[in-house]
Order: structure tokens, then C-alpha cells, then sequence
């Protein structure tokens, strides 16, 4: 869905790549930090990201720069998506590394920034990822989800995704527990 305009305001969501967005004068070099604000509002806002607390820039950068170098190779995916040339979502995968496991990925992050929420940006994301992943020859995805997204949870089982797993009380913010959730998208069904 990349929608373009003479002025660069298109109020309608620009979905890009890892390639098409590092190879952006504009928005490549501004990714990391725009990415950390995103990340940083979410995880301090208490969103299940992954993070306790707001990771540094330099943690997102350095997770961004590992993800890129990843997609060049064929081992992941990343999109981001702008609104009127700012980042709105950001979301990737990557491959298992070990060599039993090539064949499948992990779809590790998908954070929408709170003020583009109800836009349909995460299901445009997960969806293009999704895709990607197919291209790529995965033929399984997986994820995990903390308990009590539902949002998440139903975005998830919307496009395809079963669970095949639950850990009680897993994931431990502070005195709170959840529980973790195991999603798996299966190709090989299709086929």
C-alpha cells in the first residue's frame, strides 16, 4: 500500500521494507530515534513489548541495525509505516538461526504508536509481515503475546494464527504476572 503524493503528505499510511526504508535520505538515517519513540512511549505507557521499562536509544538502535543486516540476507523482515512522513508502526520477524529450524521465523515486534491506534496500522503490518515471511519460503511463524492483550490476540487469530500453547504466569512485570501465549501461523496447511 504505498501511496505517494508531490508534497509528501498523503495522510494514508506508507508501508516500506527494510530495503526501501534504509535506502530513504530522509527517513533512513531518522529511523532508529523515531523507532525509540515509538518503542519507549508504548513500554512506558505499559504496552506487552517485551520490556519492563523504556529501552535506550542505543538498544533500539542496535536491534534495528542486527534486524536490517538480518532482512539483507533473507533471515527476517522488517516494515515500517508512516503517516504524513512520520512513523506510526514499526514490526519484524526473524529466521531461527539454528539449522533444524530454518525453515521457520518469529514475528518478534509489532508496536503501533498509541495516537495512529484504531487505524488498522498493526493488521496492515502484521499482514505485509505475514506476506513477507511467505515469500521468504517460512513455513511456520510464530509468536508469543502476553495474556491480556486481547487486542493483540484477536488481531492475531483474525489473520490466521492458532494457539498452540499457554504458560501460566509467566511473564512477570513487577508484582503482576501473565500469562504467555504461544500463536503459530502454519503454511503448510495451505499447501
Amino acid at each position: 500500500m504505498n501511496t505517494a503524493s508531490t508534497s509528501g503528505r498523503t495522510h494514508e499510511p506508507v508501508i516500506l521494507d527494510a530495503m526501501e526504508l534504509t535506502s530513504d535520505p530522509e527517513r533512513g538515517p531518522r529511523f532508529a530515534a523515531s523507532a525509540h519513540r515509538v518503542v519507549a512511549d508504548l513500554v512506558r505507557d505499559g504496552a506487552a513489548l517485551g520490556w519492563v521499562g523504556p529501552p535506550s536509544p542505543e538498544e533500539v538502535a542496535d536491534l534495528l541495525d542486527q534486524v536490517v543486516a538480518a532482512a539483507r540476507v533473507g533471515d527476517a523482515a522488517l516494515r515500517a509505516v508512516y503517516i504524513d512522513r512520520g512513523l506510526v508502526g514499526l514490526g519484524y520477524w526473524t529466521r531461527y538461526a539454528r539449522p533444524t529450524h530454518r525453515p521457520h521465523a518469529d514475528l518478534e515486534k509489532v508496536a503501533v504508536a498509541a495516537a495512529a491506534h484504531g487505524r488498522g496500522i498493526g493488521r496492515m503490518l502484521t499482514a505485509a509481515l505475514v506476506a513477507d515471511a511467505r515469500r521468504a519460503g517460512i513455513e511456520v511463524v510464530t509468536l508469543d503475546a502476553r495474556g491480556d492483550n486481547s487486542a493483540a490476540l484477536h488481531l492475531y487469530r483474525s489473520l490466521g494464527f492458532t494457539e498452540y500453547g499457554r504458560l501460566p504466569g509467566f511473564v512477570a512485570v513487577g508484582e503482576r504476572r501473565y500469562d504467555k501465549v504461544l500463536c503459530m501461523l502454519d503454511f503448510r496447511q495451505e499447501a
